[in-house]
């Protein structure tokens, strides 16, 4: 039987509009239903009220049950890179513009006390680690819920680079860059370049090269265990940059050896019962819906027996 929650960590990205006042509904909320509640230090100071405990980030970590993020995806993949190391379960109360993350809307606060008696579906979803070496010591490390890429250096400007998996050659390409994506990143920046939407149960990453100079390079899934490999070649006039999430950026010096792997801890991530993926994906992507007909009737649908 799944577990209940009673230690409750508050995280919210507070210049989101909006975000203030449902992180104090909220907070009210969880104080009625008597949950112990802890409040990540900068989103306390934007509530201001001293009636809740007020803690550091990293205690957070070590004290809560279950994080409740307020704000967009992007907040969620901001907690996530705080919390996954503990793999705290995490929820999402969307006041972002998509929300393919954040599933709770601020209206529907009771599926939370659903889910924190132990009502629920838990998932987890993995990261990428992308760690960067450049003659033997290493620049940067990094994880990533979404994506790792490798953009240029504040002008567009075509890189060279090589790519392996596995150690084993697969091409050279020029290109404005490339994305290395998880499931869950396949609906984000990947899904702009062109890439697939993969299903997140899948153990699968994808490859996505950014505005080819060959134009018969494709995207390509791989095993999720598979190591991948960039190499910044010699010939670059400029030295692009690595971003994981669109955050921490790391410069990647001619020579540059890009290792991109799958992390050992997941993030835990809760939905309500009813969450749909698939509705997901028809809500923010704004893929038809189900055709009336077929809602109310016995029918079978067209590729149904008959």
């Amino acid at each position: 039987m799944p577990a209940s929650f009673h230690i409750i960590g508050i995280f919210g990205r507070v210049k989101n509009p909006g975000v203030i006042e449902t992180l104090k509904t909220l907070t009210t909320y969880l104080k009625k239903l008597n949950r112990e509640i802890l409040i990540e230090a900068e989103t306390a100071s934007a509530i201001d009220d001293a009636s809740f405990l007020s803690v550091s980030r990293e205690e957070l970590c070590k004290r809560c049950q279950l994080i409740i993020v307020v704000g967009g995806d992007g907040s969620l993949l901001h907690a996530s890179h705080a919390v996954v190391n503990n793999e705290i379960p995490v929820l999402g109360v969307n006041r972002g513009r998509l929300g393919f993350l954040t599933d709770i809307h601020p209206t529907e606060f009771d599926k939370i006390k659903a889910i924190l008696d132990g009502d629920y579906i838990l998932e987890k979803r993995f990261l990428l680690t992308a760690t960067v070496h450049h003659h033997g010591k290493i620049l940067g490390e990094n994880n990533a819920l979404n994506e790792v890429a490798l953009i240029p250096d504040l002008v567009p400007h075509m890189s060279e680079f090589e790519i392996y998996i596995n150690n084993q050659f697969v091409c050279s390409q020029n290109s404005d860059g490339f994305i290395v994506a998880t499931p869950t990143g396949s609906t984000a920046y990947a899904l702009s370049g062109g890439g697939p939407i993969l299903h997140p149960s899948l153990n699968a990453i994808v490859i996505v090269p950014m505005f080819p100079h060959t134009l018969s390079m494709r995207p390509i899934v791989l095993d999720g265990s598979h190591e991948v490999t960039i190499v910044i070649t010699p010939n670059n006039t400029t030295t692009p940059r690595l971003t994981c999430d669109g955050q921490a950026a790391i410069n990647t010096p001619l020579g540059s050896q890009i290792t991109i792997r799958k992390k050992t801890q997941k993030l835990h991530l809760i939905h309500p019962k009813d969450y749909d993926y698939y509705e997901t994906l028809r809500s923010k992507l704004h893929w038809g819906h189900k055709l009336q007909y077929y809602v109310n009737s016995n029918s079978h649908p067209p590729f149904g027996n008959h």
